[in-house]
């Protein structure tokens, strides 16, 4: 073994051997946050299983009966319940941080949309964090909806962009892509309506939005 080996090997052992050291030095400590990670790992199964999942299934039993009413298009009741069951705002209000209470955020704000009560839709519209491919753009999209009413165009272009975003498919896309357009119109932006209606045109060509949608590219440019 030559010496720079030997150095080399002395090095590494005199480092395990601070190493070990260190640890004989501090084992309480170590100890210690060793159990606490595993005690808050507890803590966090403890939580999800005794406490957030029995929640969680008493919130989907309760809110039926508010999701009944909205498809019903029966706003007040979905909204503040029936004296036996709750509303939406009840459950957003009495089962915060579950997956039922976030729902009723979307049916929450599609009910005030209808009775046109716009900055209390948007406020709810916009607390929906889902993931659903259906229900996600369409939150989106009436958040942009809410916006447009209350003349607030500005609100209305990030909205719709992202709903088109996320229903990225024949279906919701091409109609959030023509409310876009719309709005770009009512703020005289003729040229990105233009490349708004033409994006509809070629990349949802098959769609049923894109079938009249030659009429409002020929609008817009004739209006440049």
């Amino acid at each position: 073994m030559s010496k720079t080996q030997k150095d080399q090997l002395s090095d590494l052992t005199g480092s395990l051997g601070k190493t070990g050291d260190f640890i004989q030095e501090n084992r309480k400590s170590l100890l210690v946050i060793g159990g606490t990670v595993i005690g808050l790992i507890l803590l966090f199964f403890a939580y999800q299983y005794f406490y957030l999942a029995p929640r969680e299934t008493e919130a989907v039993n309760q809110m039926f009966k508010a999701q009944q009413y909205w498809e019903q298009k029966d706003w007040d009741k979905a909204i503040k319940g029936d004296g036996n069951f709750p509303g939406f705002e009840k459950i957003i209000d009495e089962y915060d941080n579950t997956k039922s209470a976030n729902l009723a955020y979307y049916y929450l704000g599609v009910a005030y949309l209808n009775k046109g009560e716009y900055e209390k839709a948007a406020n709810n519209l916009t607390k929906y964090s889902g993931a659903d491919p259906i229900i996600a753009p369409e939150a989106l999209g009436a958040a942009g909806d809410a916006y447009v009413e209350m003349k607030n165009y500005d609100e209305a272009i990030v909205f719709f962009k992202k709903a088109a975003s996320k229903g990225d498919n024949l279906f919701a896309a091409p109609i959030y892509l023509k409310k876009l357009g719309l709005v770009y119109e009512e703020q005289k932006d003729f040229k990105s309506a233009v490349d708004t209606y033409k994006k509809i045109k070629s990349d949802y060509p098959e769609s049923t939005t894109a079938t009249n949608i030659d009429m409002y590219i020929a609008r817009a440019e004739g209006k440049l």
